[in-house]
């Protein structure tokens, strides 16, 4: 069913450094299936203080945000909800007539992927990172079970003060240690980035390693997922991050949860 845009059509947007088409033919994928009144738009901006007060400003009902804005735009918002206050991050703001909600789906995202593959609890874990997104991922990794985490990230005062909250283990590079499950939550591999053709740890960590995970959704094959399927290892991509934390938003901005295939097929013409 298809709905013509008029006054009454609600927009949705996402603000993010480097935007891609990914979340925008997600959601408005969606929106036309279900028949909803609703239009989806990537942005970017070198004011995110202007970009939020127009949100509010604008009646725009939702916006989904990635990196580098996760953490800038707490100051922003008039509510933080659990998932976002736990871990001083954003990924999703809801207006609310004017009072903009702050959640974070990609806590659940990230949580979720991990039992769904199995991943064993008593292997070792090394994060890269220690952004917005690493703190959505430290979250996660913790809750699931995991007690042996190390945060590798080269910003001494944000990584050490992430490792710090959850109890975990900070290190400036990954030296000589050989975890069992790498976690890549840096722009490390993102295409358009300059580092997009870089590895986030060295090829001996990813041989010795059991599961690599790359939260990185564009491309879905960075050449850390390329590196580790090549040498056989388990492998969960950042495109199954986006596509389970993207249908959490969905449900916040609209009230209407997809079915599970409806939520694949959204994810596979993402991707198309």
């Amino acid at each position: 069913m298809t709905v013509d845009l008029n006054k009454d059509t609600l927009l949705c947007m996402s603000l993010s450094g480097r935007p891609s088409n990914i979340g925008t033919r997600f959601h408005n994928f969606l929106y036309e299936e279900l028949g909803l009144n609703f239009v989806y738009k990537a942005f970017t901006t070198d004011d995110v203080t202007a970009a939020v007060n127009g949100i509010r400003a604008l009646g725009i009902r939702g916006c989904g945000v990635s990196m580098p804005f996760k953490e800038d735009v707490i100051t922003l918002v008039d509510v933080m909800h659990d998932s976002a206050a736990a871990i001083d991050s954003v990924n999703t703001i809801v207006n609310e007539s004017g009072v903009l909600h702050a959640y974070n789906t990609d806590y659940q995202a990230v949580a979720d992927l991990l039992r769904e593959n199995q991943v064993n609890t008593a292997l070792s874990v090394a994060v890269a990172g220690s952004g917005g997104m690493a703190k959505a991922v430290v979250a996660a990794v913790r809750d699931t079970g995991f007690g042996d985490v190390t945060v590798v990230a080269r910003n001494h005062d944000s990584g050490s003060a992430l490792a710090q909250q959850y109890g975990f283990e900070w290190a400036p590079d990954l030296g000589d240690r050989r975890p069992g499950v790498l976690i890549n939550a840096t722009p490390i591999g993102m295409s358009g980035g300059s580092e997009s053709d870089a590895l986030p740890f060295t090829e001996a960590a990813v041989e010795a390693a059991d599961v690599v995970f790359d939260v990185v959704a564009m491309p879905a094959n960075t050449p850390l997922i390329v590196l580790a399927t090549e040498l056989g290892k388990t492998t969960i991509t950042g495109a199954s991050v986006i596509a389970l934390q993207a249908a959490e938003q969905f449900v916040l901005y609209t009230g209407v949860r997809p079915s599970a295939d409806q939520i694949r097929r959204a994810s596979e013409y993402s991707r198309a």
